[in-house]
């Protein structure tokens, strides 16, 4: 997918489902929580609806659908899973791996999410990777635009100096993968619990073992 078969110079990554395992315990939080004010809805569920998206747009949702949340929901859920995800989560099997790999080559990386800087903070603390980005991070609550919104990748690209065409995204949401193309960039998507048509109608090549990525990014 990158250019001639040849490694990218940058790989802007998402952060929960790709360089962090937090997804279900996240979306146990947010079952758990809909569940108190009238929503029924597994952690699978939540998933399905709300992955990759705005929390703003959860809470318009889930409202529709009958759950009767206070106008301080938003705060009320963003603690309830900073403390959750305090509890530990692990990093994703492989990255580690391979980001020495891309390390080792001098292909920049960075991340970005829809998240806070504080939600991934905890978690990438957690997964050991905090220290490795924590200075390449765009956080939509920072910047003000999210995605679907190319916005986020459009800024990272700027910040290194790098066309869209030699960037590439890694996303495990469909919303992730619609604002990569969106800003012209080709996008990996991962997919380790399901088939991932999903992002492959997106428009992502769709992958299921992260090791195999340095490959797949011609490395």
């Amino acid at each position: 997918m990158t250019n001639g078969n040849s490694p990218p110079a940058l790989v802007i990554f998402d952060c929960d489902g790709v360089l962090v395992d937090t997804e279900m315990a996240i979306n146990e939080v947010m079952s758990a929580n809909l569940a108190r004010y009238g929503l029924q809805l597994t952690p699978a569920a939540c998933l399905a609806l709300f992955k990759g998206g705005r929390m703003t747009d959860a809470m318009t949702q889930s409202r529709k659908m009958g759950a009767a949340l206070p106008d301080s929901w938003i705060d009320e859920i963003y603690e309830e899973m900073h403390a959750r995800l305090e509890a530990g989560v692990a990093a994703v099997e492989g990255i580690h791996e391979v980001i020495g790999r891309l390390d080792q080559r001098g292909i920049d990386l960075c991340v970005a999410s829809n998240g806070s800087e504080k939600k991934m903070s905890i978690s990438l603390g957690h997964a050991g990777l905090w220290d490795r980005f924590q200075d390449v991070l765009f956080s939509a609550h920072t910047h003000g635009v999210a995605k679907p919104d190319p916005g986020l990748f459009q800024l990272a690209a700027e910040r290194f100096g790098v066309a869209a065409g030699h960037c590439v995204v890694v996303e495990d949401s469909v919303p992730g993968v619609r604002a990569a193309r969106a800003a012209a960039m080709p996008c990996y998507g991962y997919a380790e619990h399901d088939d991932g048509k999903d992002l492959s109608v997106a428009g992502a090549e769709v992958f299921r073992n992260m090791r195999i990525l340095p490959g797949l990014l011609g490395i």
